[in-house]
């Protein structure tokens, strides 16, 4: 298990973390830290917690907006080419059974 020096908001802070991710937690805090210094300039320095809650609920509604446009698109997506979900997993399902015979064909063709 790894461990990372993180920063926000001038503090440090020492995370455990799987091994090789520590880059990925380092740019998460960076983004962190960004969105509390955006709060911070906003309302000024209210205290650390509160500064943390307010950026994680700003981070959530973030989260929750794209989540949203994800699902909008893939409606969208659903609705442009007429197909029901079922009807979507069904193809999805038989696209991958075309690769697993075109793979296994190819698996032959190397052993001639």
């Amino acid at each position: 298990m790894a461990q990372v020096s993180i920063r926000i908001n001038g503090r440090s802070y020492d995370i455990a973390c799987d091994d090789g991710q520590e880059d990925r937690i380092n740019a998460l805090a960076g983004y962190v830290n960004e969105r509390v210094r955006e709060i911070a300039e906003a309302v000024g320095q209210i205290g650390e917690q509160r500064l943390l809650v307010m950026a994680s609920l700003l981070i959530a509604d973030e989260l929750g907006n794209t989540q949203e446009k994800l699902e909008n698109g893939a409606q969208q997506s659903a609705q442009v080419t007429g197909l029901s979900d079922a009807e979507s997993d069904a193809l999805a399902d038989n696209i991958e059974t075309m690769a697993a015979r075109v793979e296994a064909i190819a698996e032959k063709l190397a052993q001639n």
